[in-house]
């Protein structure tokens, strides 16, 4: 819970900073525009035509007119933009941000000085390099990660960043660097035995470096919808002791629960002998027979049994 708010918190804060948020803007159908286009044309020269009766000066209105909107309507050609599905365009007026038009289509601006920036909110996946870093126990391992990741917000994306595409990388192998150095790569040390390691514990490992990465991505308009390890191993340097660390606790850990199943058959085997009579053991029988069972029971190859036909004692 501590680090959950701990992230929201800088989360919080990161967008109270934001200075630049998306504002739809509206836009009319690009095929009204270009009708208004074709009706421009005749409309020009039967002004002008009315201008060039009017004798000397009605031609020289008549040319200026005639020039002033012809360049106007050559103009008028880069008010035209096409947004495809999942796609928005941000509009900018000689620097200054004046909205996001978001609605698809062939759209059209009245005004043809926009500067139309188009930015796509398709998903996107990013895969980190290998990065070579210390879990908290310093022993130095290899591990990458995929970011899956959309911008939801335009103008933040374009406006509060300089490269978005680079933004998400730097920062999401910055935060998959110090969550790595939180956590051990296995759970070999009795101290962090009941921990998170990130080899066994890969669900919540996902969950804490997706509100990480997000956390530091809210900024720039991003959104990440996923993030998960996709390649954790030892350094090559210390790979084949921590291996031969690991089967050591293996041979331990099969040797304990060995151990524990045979103390318990050996104890049920005394306690059904002595319940039915079958024959009545003192403590140095009981020894005797608790040895040998013990040593058919945990040893490693077959054992060889040995069958006495005279005295116990003999």
């Amino acid at each position: 819970m501590g680090l959950s708010s701990e992230i929201m918190e800088t989360q919080h804060q990161a967008i109270d900073e934001i200075q630049f948020k998306d504002i739809e803007r509206a836009s009319l159908n690009g095929f009204l525009g270009v009708l208004i286009h074709i009706i421009i044309v005749p409309v020009i020269f039967l002004a002008t035509f009315v201008l060039y009766a009017g004798g000397a000066w009605g031609i020289f209105l008549g040319i200026l007119l005639q020039s002033i909107i012809g360049i106007v309507w050559f103009i008028m050609w880069n008010s035209y933009v096409v947004i495809n599905p999942n796609e928005t365009a941000v509009l900018q007026f000689f620097g200054k941000y004046t909205g996001t038009v978001k609605t698809e289509g062939f759209r059209w601006f009245v005004n043809p000085l926009f500067q139309k920036t188009k930015m796509s909110f398709r998903i996107r996946n990013f895969e980190s390099a290998k990065l070579k870093v210390n879990d908290v126990n310093a022993n130095p391992i290899d591990i990458a990660a995929v970011v899956v990741w959309k911008v939801f917000d335009a103008a933040e994306a374009i406006f509060e960043v300089d490269d978005y595409d680079n933004y998400v990388q730097i920062q999401s192998e910055a935060a998959l660097r110090a969550m790595a150095t939180k956590y051990p790569y296995d759970v070999i040390e009795e101290k962090d035995l009941g921990g998170v390691a990130l080899s066994s514990h890969q669900e919540e490992v996902a969950q804490e470096l997706r509100e990480s990465v997000q956390a530091r991505l809210s900024r720039a308009g991003i959104e990440v919808l996923e993030a998960r390890i996709s390649h954790l191993a030892y350094a090559p340097e210390i790979a084949q002791a921590m291996l031969r660390r690991q089967q050591a606790s293996a041979v331990v850990a099969a040797r304990r629960e060995i151990v524990d199943g045979a103390v318990g058959m050996v104890e049920l085997a005394l306690s059904r002998l002595s319940e039915r009579n079958i024959i009545e053991f003192d403590e140095d029988k009981k020894a005797t027979m608790v040895s040998n069972l013990l040593v058919v029971l945990c040893s490693e190859t077959d054992t060889t049994p040995v069958i006495n036909t005279g005295s116990l004692y003999q």
